[in-house]
């Protein structure tokens, strides 16, 4: 069994070298593994007597870094197998090296002993150059596996690895979801080195005829402009909870939970109507009117001391995993069909480790709508069998209780006026459910009709020159016709 040494090649200058790395480079008394052979002081190394392997032509045969670096770290791991070796990479070897990640994961399963050695990481200079000090904050992150979610505009951001053109542009693809196109940032290449080049550009620009190699970082700025941030979750957390402060609005400070109840109620009923009128701004705006009241209520919570947005957010995510065996585990399923089988399935186990309920009923929200409420209630009990299997004997008790209703209307104002007409409600809502027709947008869609009709006769009314009350209902009546005839409800 060998042993596998990983040492630095630095920023870009011998003379920055520890002496020690310098003597394991030149020694030539093990086989020495150089990532790449690109790099300012390999030149000088080789005219003192540096002998090395590179692995640059494992590059040009896969499409993705990810696979030339497993292939760099088989090949190393088969070699320590058998003898000492050193392998040499830019920087430092712990500063954005995926191929040492790899190494030091793989080598106990292949009896290879890994030994990190010294080198300057090009951090050290980068910052210099760019005229940053670290402590204010900053993220390292690897250009050829950029996620927009890891970027976090408030803070220094160090992009390593950005190649060529390709990732440059792919870098800029992503950065340009979080940034402005003409954000400034700083191309850097060689940073400390008597090569070192600093170049400042718009962000639209990045990956226009730049000059990039494997010593080529990108270092963003942090956004300082409020306006430019709200786009940013942490930034709307942020002003949620200023305005909830000691200096925040008097009325945002005032807000329980009770008593923004029915504001959740409002601004869900307007985004359904947004959805209804298919009108993306609209959707948009009334998301955010919905995502301020889930905000409020966690900040609320945190306030209180009993939870916050993150406990909401962790319990959600929590959830969807379990609920999602065929996703994010090994379950499989064929259709539709089978997920909610599964879904249901997996709701009966968490209820299993639940206090048993009086009710199955019982979960059930007290504070839906009746609509919502009613709809929900009766899905609960076709899922035992209390129901019917057609929609026929459903439209027939509808009929039962209208006649019911019929009889006690024909009767002075009793209570049981009240409640024969919830009957029929209730009635039509199992209908409506066993037809697969959800109630609450059946109504909405007829409010809308409704509406758009309603204003029609408006209009034409005001066309008269008359008031509303100078014509008589059937005269009203024409108009409203007039309507349909035209498809007013499809406007």
């Amino acid at each position: 069994m060998g042993e596998l040494l990983i040492i630095g090649l630095g920023a870009g200058e011998l003379d920055q070298l520890p002496l020690g790395v310098y003597k394991q480079l030149i020694s030539n008394k093990y086989p020495l593994f150089l990532r790449t052979k690109e790099h300012p002081i390999v030149s000088e190394l080789e005219s003192e007597g540096m002998n090395y392997i590179s692995f640059d032509s494992v590059y040009e045969t896969h499409d993705d870094f990810e696979s030339v670096y497993q292939e760099i770290t088989d090949i190393l791991l088969e070699k320590a197998a058998n003898e000492s070796i050193i392998y040499a990479v830019p920087g430092h070897p712990m500063v954005a090296e995926r191929t040492v990640q790899l190494l030091i994961d793989g080598a106990p399963s292949r009896g290879v002993t890994v030994k990190i050695g010294g080198g300057q990481s090009f951090l050290d200079s980068l910052f210099a150059s760019v005229g940053v000090d670290p402590v204010e904050g900053f993220q390292l992150l690897d250009g050829t596996a950029l996620y927009k979610d890891e970027v976090m505009i408030h803070q220094h951001i160090i992009i390593s690895q950005v190649y060529d053109a390709f990732v440059a542009s792919e870098v800029k693809l992503t950065l340009m979801e979080k940034y402005r196109d003409d954000h400034e940032v700083v191309i850097v290449t060689a940073a400390g080195s008597n090569e070192e080049k600093i170049t400042r550009v718009p962000l639209y620009e990045l990956d226009h005829g730049m000059e990039l190699n494997n010593l080529t970082s990108l270092y963003i700025p942090p956004v300082k402009e409020k306006a430019e941030t709200y786009r940013e979750f942490s930034t709307l957390r942020s002003i949620i909870a200023e305005l909830r402060g000691p200096n925040g609005c008097p009325w945002d400070k005032e807000q329980t939970h009770q008593s923004l109840k029915k504001y959740l109620i409002e601004e869900s009923y307007e985004l359904l109507a947004a959805i209804d009128n298919d009108d993306i701004d609209e959707i948009i705006e009334e998301l955010g009117d919905v995502l301020l009241q889930v905000i409020l209520h966690a900040q609320i919570g945190e306030d209180e001391g009993m939870f916050t947005i993150e406990d909401v957010i962790e319990s959600i995510s929590e959830k969807m995993v379990r609920r999602h065996p065929h996703v994010f585990s090994d379950t499989i399923v064929e259709d539709t069909s089978d997920v909610l089988k599964n879904w249901e399935m997996i709701k009966q186990e968490e209820r299993s480790e639940q206090p048993v309920e009086q009710s199955r009923l019982d979960k059930v929200e007290k504070g839906l709508p009746a609509i919502l409420r009613a709809y929900a209630y009766q899905k609960e009990a076709s899922k035992v069998g209390f129901d019917w299997d057609k929609v026929a004997p459903a439209l027939e008790k509808v009929e039962e209780e209208i006649q019911e209703l019929k009889v006690e209307l024909a009767n002075e104002y009793t209570a049981n006026r009240l409640i024969e007409l919830g009957d029929v409600f209730f009635a039509l809502i199992n209908v409506a459910r066993l037809a697969k027709l959800h109630p609450e947008e059946a109504l909405q869609a007829t409010n809308e009709k409704f509406l758009r009709r309603f204003r029609h006769v408006e209009k034409r009314v005001l066309e008269s020159g008359r008031d509303f009350s100078s014509f008589t209902l059937d005269e009203l009546d024409v108009f409203w016709e007039e309507a349909k005839n035209k498809g007013v409800t499809d406007q």
